[in-house]
């Protein structure tokens, strides 16, 4: 029996025992190190996106393989690993053009509980990983190896993260240098979008937040410019920092119909707007068709920073090595699992970058 977090209909979250069915083919045993808390997990609990409870939601996370079953040829027993929620085939219609986020293969775990309550019932693996416990079973494209001197708890922050906030820049966008970018939303994601401008020689780069802290922040991660639109006119400012143009780019990290909206007004002609935070379902944005062919704007859509983690995880790991790239300053709090609660609370009053739960 192990210890995780399940989240059930009109209970709080609560921590229990529950069982964990050994690795099939195909599949890896991960004793977790740490999982950082994303907004996504937040959601998903909240029921923003729908999704079937109980549930066992995480997946930013990072640990060592404890075992693996037949097949698996990419890892062994022992190894450091990053796990993120990326499950592919690697030879589908999607794989084979480098986007394994799209994968359209059917995997045993899409439609099987490897997590199972004392009664027996299964937990369904939230977000495909299931990382707010002790032990989690993936597929094996999901486990990328990692160099054993990385601390686990920064190390995990590259499952999401920082993966997504810098591949919209890097991978999505693919940003030149000397592009002016706008980056609406300073949490995790942003911070890393603006990492990510950092990296690929944008500038200016010009961060929104209606967080002072978060601001400040931002700065610190590169950002050469900041903006509170409650207290600027962000598109008039966003102009006087661009030579009456507007953005070459803006990318919106927050899931908020509004941001979106607003971003498209911050791009100059033939702009691109990337839209990497997720609203919830149901949710429409309103914008002038005319505007986007007159203006020949973009608009993009980034999932998952179009991320190939087995490509992309060991280039930010490198970065951070050579002191590129910031993973230990993100991260605000190390919370046990049993304080789970308290590490959410304080996310959701927007005190931290991001909380990490140690193991």
């Amino acid at each position: 029996m192990k210890a995780a977090v399940c989240y059930e209909f009109g209970q709080p979250l609560v921590v229990e025992d529950v069982a964990i069915e050994p690795p099939q083919a195909g599949e890896v045993m991960v004793k977790l190190a740490a999982c950082a808390i994303c907004h996504s997990d937040i959601h998903y609990a909240e029921g923003a996106w729908g999704g079937r409870l109980p549930a066992i939601y995480g997946h930013e996370a990072a640990g060592i393989v404890e075992q693996v079953g037949p097949e698996v040829t990419r890892t062994a027993p022992g190894d450091h690993v990053v796990v993120t929620l990326i499950r592919s085939c690697g030879d589908c219609f999607h794989c084979a053009r480098g986007e394994p986020a799209m994968c359209e293969a059917e995997f045993r775990l899409d439609g099987n509980d490897c997590h199972h309550g004392g009664d027996g019932q299964g937990i369904k693996q939230g977000l495909r990983t299931g990382a707010f416990a002790e032990y989690v079973v993936v597929a094996a494209s999901q486990v990328v190896p990692i160099p054993r001197e990385v601390p686990l708890d920064s190390a995990s922050l590259t499952a999401c993260g920082v993966l997504t906030g810098l591949g919209a820049v890097v991978n999505t966008a693919k940003v030149p240098v000397g592009s002016a970018v706008v980056v609406i939303g300073t949490g995790g994601v942003g911070l890393n979008t603006v990492q990510g401008a950092a990296l690929a020689g944008a500038r200016p780069i010009i961060a929104l937040d209606l967080s002072a802290d978060k601001l400040m922040a931002a700065r610190a991660f590169g950002a050469s410019d900041t903006i509170d639109p409650a207290a600027d006119d962000a598109s008039a400012r966003v102009k006087e920092l661009t030579a009456g143009r507007g953005a070459d780019y803006v990318f919106v990290t927050v899931g908020s119909v509004a941001a979106i909206e607003q971003g498209l007004g911050l791009l100059r002609k033939a702009g691109a707007l990337v839209v990497v935070g997720m609203p919830a379902v149901g949710a429409m944005a309103r914008f002038e068709p005319l505007d986007l062919a007159d203006r020949s704007l973009r608009i993009l859509g980034s999932k998952m920073g179009s991320s190939r983690p087995h490509a992309d995880i060991p280039q930010l790991i490198e970065h951070y090595r050579q002191g590129r790239l910031k993973l230990d300053e993100l991260i605000s709090g190390r919370y046990p699992l049993e304080r789970i609660n308290d590490a959410i609370a304080s996310v959701n009053r927007g005190e931290v970058l991001r909380n990490v739960i140690v193991f």
